[in-house]
């Protein structure tokens, strides 16, 4: 039997960085905020991204940082909290932060926990109340259904702020469960595609010895798709569209790493992977080396003295065997599309700027608001993603609380 729950006055489904972000807004302008989240911690998202070191921003200028998203919706609100502000926030809860050499910023202690206990220990002295499994099951009429510990609930709250996250990692809470709900409701939703992605390799068995080795120093070229998606004829293969100078770790499943997410957009949109493996010399400096090399070398002997470590002269080997010394600045890496959408780090998609208020209120459905990953944008890796699940959450905090008083 549902049970109907106390008078709330703003409502927070789900207890990640924006959803923990309008609740503390929500409480600085007076207003009683509960917070409900499906699993039995919160955060678990951010405390695993935190993982390899919490990158909270980017130390850019905001005209370029802003410039890293596909929408221009994003613009004013992380003009009221970007790059600066997050900093001088995280700095308040006693988490003092650096910049790297790459312009990206972290807290002094590099992890995550650190930062959220302080932020939790905050949201409790102003008042905010958190219950952890909680699930939203969809709406009962105009309310919202759930189940708890304690069985089905029903709350009727005043505002309410949806902020469930995109449709990847799905174990840390963020499974796209409410989009059949909210298009019953007639809004828009665009529909889902992977974002900051791995790519999907089949490697032959000899790779095996090199899963998890990154490789560094290299340049990765995106090259024209195979056919032209106006004529529909073939394309030069050889021609670089964009290249990108980084770094990525070869797994069983395939690429990723910072240099495949810096170019992800073009390899999901069927465009291909060429990578120079010594872009430190031109191909006459290569033909040089080769020329003043021992006759009767082995080619990995070869490559190895070109610069070449194991990994590399693996890739070679994989790729260009019967070739190894035409490709050293071009090698062609076959991929087979990109890692599932569960697997991705972030996601494009989500409800349309179409349906919401520039308050980031639903139009379908008033008094109901959404941040964070719900909503259809995307960003690069590298402190982007965080600040605008502040950035929204703050802003949907903030209007949730206008609408109230």
């Amino acid at each position: 039997m549902l049970q109907q729950s106390e008078a709330i006055q703003a409502l927070v489904i789900g207890a990640g960085p924006a959803g923990l972000m309008a609740a503390e807004e929500l409480a600085k302008a007076g207003v009683q905020a509960l917070v409900v989240d499906a699993k039995p911690t919160v955060a678990r998202k951010f405390l695993m991204a935190g993982k390899s070191g919490l990158n909270v921003t980017k130390d850019e200028e905001l005209d370029l940082f802003a410039a890293r998203y596909d929408s221009p919706h994003l613009r004013a609100m992380l003009e009221d909290f970007g790059p600066r502000e997050v900093r001088i926030w995280c700095r308040a809860l006693g988490q003092e932060v650096f910049t790297g050499s790459s312009g990206r910023v972290f807290p002094v202690s590099m992890k995550a926990s650190p930062l959220l206990r302080a932020w939790l220990q905050r949201l409790t002295a102003q008042g905010v109340e958190i219950r952890t499994r909680w699930r939203w099951t969809g709406f009962d009429g105009a309310d919202f259904a759930f189940d708890t510990p304690t069985g089905p609930q029903i709350l009727s709250p005043k505002v309410t702020i949806l902020a469930l996250g995109g449709a990847s990692w799905s174990r840390l809470g963020s499974d796209g469960a409410w989009v059949p709900w909210l298009r019953e409701k007639g809004v828009q939703i665009t529909d889902w595609k992977p974002a900051n992605m791995g790519f999907r390799v089949d490697w032959s068995p000899h790779m095996a010895a090199h899963f998890g080795q990154p490789v560094k120093g290299v340049t990765l070229k995106v090259c024209s798709p195979g056919k032209d998606r106006t004529t529909g004829q073939p394309n030069d293969p050889t021609k670089v569209v964009d290249e990108h100078r980084g770094e990525f770790v070869i797994s069983a499943k395939g690429l990723e790493g910072g240099g495949i997410y810096g170019i992800y957009k073009y390899l999901r949109d069927a465009y291909t992977l060429a990578v120079d493996l010594l872009p430190d010399l031109t191909t006459q400096d290569v033909a040089d080396r080769l020329a003043r090399m021992k006759p009767g070398e082995s080619s990995a002997n070869r490559l190895r003295k070109l610069g070449l470590n194991k990994t590399q002269v693996a890739l070679v080997m994989e790729f260009a065997r019967s070739e190894p010394f035409a490709h050293l600045k071009h090698l062609p890496i076959p991929l087979q599309g990109p890692r599932p959408l569960d697997e991705a780090i972030s996601v494009a998609g989500g409800i349309s700027w179409d349906a919401l208020t520039t308050d980031l209120e639903l139009k379908a459905l008033p008094g109901i608001f959404a941040a964070g990953e719900m909503l259809d944008w995307e960003a690069p890796t590298g402190g982007y993603l965080l600040t605008a699940c502040w950035a929204t959450g703050r802003r949907a905090g903030q209007a949730a609380a206008r609408r109230i008083g």
